[in-house]
């Protein structure tokens, strides 16, 4: 079976508990297709870089999964015809990374400075305009 890493968007306007619903429903798939999921991240509710369908956050969540091609394949079939997902990204990886990922190590980091910003001063750094 191959190693994944499995990214999906779902609507603003659903709640924690329904993302956790459609979780468990691909997770279902998965599990159904002989493979199973080692992780799941919700990385929460955030901004868009631009509007999709009317939205303009998201709800992102992470799957590692070691399955079939044929189940990540449903999956991604099941998701393309629902409305609640707006976007999903799968990439076949050599292996699967331990822990949290860097979108979550990132949070835990601008913690620990302070802020988003890690204290620079973006316009002193620009130098003399011209």
């Amino acid at each position: 079976m191959a190693l994944y890493e499995h990214v999906f968007l779902a609507r603003q306007d659903l709640s924690q508990s329904q993302v956790d619903d459609l979780v468990q429903q691909y997770t279902g798939i998965i599990e159904n297709a002989g493979g199973s999921v080692s992780k799941t991240e919700s990385w929460g509710l955030k901004s868009l870089a631009y509007r999709m369908d009317k939205n303009r956050k998201a709800h992102y969540t992470l799957l590692n999964i070691d399955a079939p091609a044929e189940a990540v394949q449903e999956v991604e079939r099941q998701q393309r015809l629902s409305e609640e997902i707006l976007r999903s990204l799968t990439l076949k990886v050599d292996e699967l990374e331990e822990g949290q990922s860097a979108m979550l190590r990132k949070d835990d980091r601008n913690d620990r400075r302070g802020g988003r910003g890690g204290g620079r001063d973006r316009d002193r750094d620009r130098g003399p305009r011209r």
